[in-house]
């Protein structure tokens, strides 16, 4: 099983862990500085969603350890991801780098098309929101086919500010689930919509109190076990009715990658402000959430696993009783 080992390993700037109560591989985005999608975390949630992937065609698989969901959620507190790495953006822009800026947007393209397909696998990807997620981190929420807020979170793109549009799935998301006049009032605006706003749109699929969100999320997912198959054959439906294009995505994002290129300056300095504002946030590493933080329900010990006498453990072997005077 050392195809799932390559799953299960953290990777720079995020951390993964596997669920076996509910087979659910979690995917925490983890920042070293602002909350942002750095090239190194990009490439590191791209790797993992090809390990799964590559898990699942290995001709020696035999789902003895199952992956059912794939979660995104964030270890900072209060912040899902402030979308794309504006300072290294403002940097290439600078300097006219339009194959970097290709370079970064198409990998942005990449995650977010597998996620909206829900891999192409027997899989359910969802997004755990517990914190405010704008511009491409709002786009990867809407990449997902369960969006779980908690409710006092505000999402939005705030890109037309600085004459830019978010280019890595937002229109197409939008417009494929909501319409095109919703698309384009909610990128247009530059508001920042509060949950329960998304909830009634139908944006959001579950909404719930604050703090609620990891235990309604695995209520939720070991609700629809039962259901598994059902819902996996809605979501082929779903590409049936409305196929998701691989190609209008990228072509899209190479329209991003020039539109980006003919910034002025007075657009690079609102973009500069923005990343001032972002800097202000530090990440306080005692309170970013982990997988033993009750406010993430502790995760179960990641399998397979070998034990001292060399063999492999596929499951929890003990009972699971109640610990003296609880």
């Amino acid at each position: 099983m050392r195809y799932f080992r390559e799953i299960v390993k953290d990777r720079p700037e995020i951390r993964v862990r596997y669920e076996e109560q509910t087979a659910a591989v979690w995917c925490y985005f983890d920042p070293k500085d602002r909350p942002r999608f750095s090239m190194q975390m990009l490439e590191s949630v791209y790797d993992l969603q090809r390990a799964i992937i590559a898990y699942y065609h290995k001709s020696d698989m035999h789902h003895r350890v199952p992956v059912r969901y794939f979660v995104f959620a964030s270890t900072v507190d209060g912040i899902h991801n402030y979308g794309g790495d504006l300072s290294r953006l403002i940097e290439l822009i600078g300097r006219q780098e339009r194959e970097e800026l290709l370079a970064y947007a198409r990998i942005c393209v990449e995650i977010v098309y597998l996620s909206a397909t829900n891999f192409n696998l027997p899989l359910t990807t969802v997004a755990l929101v517990q914190g405010s997620a704008l511009g491409g981190g709002f786009e990867s929420v809407l990449a997902n086919s369960v969006i779980m807020a908690e409710e006092h979170v505000t999402m939005g793109f705030p890109e037309i500010k600085f004459n830019m549009f978010p280019g890595m799935g937002a229109y197409t998301f939008l417009a494929r689930n909501h319409g095109i006049k919703v698309a384009e009032e909610m990128i247009s605006s530059a508001k920042i919509y509060t949950a329960r706003e998304l909830y009634e749109r139908g944006i959001v699929t579950h909404l719930v109190p604050r703090g609620t969100g990891v235990e309604s999320l695995r209520r939720l997912m070991k609700k629809q076990r039962r259901y598994a198959h059902g819902t996996h054959a809605l979501q082929k439906v779903q590409q049936i009715h409305k196929p998701l294009s691989y190609e209008e995505l990228m072509q899209i994002t190479e329209l991003w990658v020039e539109t980006a290129l003919r910034v002025s300056e007075d657009d690079l300095k609102t973009m500069r402000r923005l990343v001032v504002a972002q800097n202000m946030k530090k990440i306080n590493e005692n309170k970013k959430r982990t997988y033993q933080d009750r406010r993430i329900a502790v995760l179960q010990t990641p399998f397979p696993l070998v034990d001292s006498s060399g063999e492999t453990v596929y499951a929890e072997r003990r009972k699971r009783e109640r610990r003296r005077g609880a």
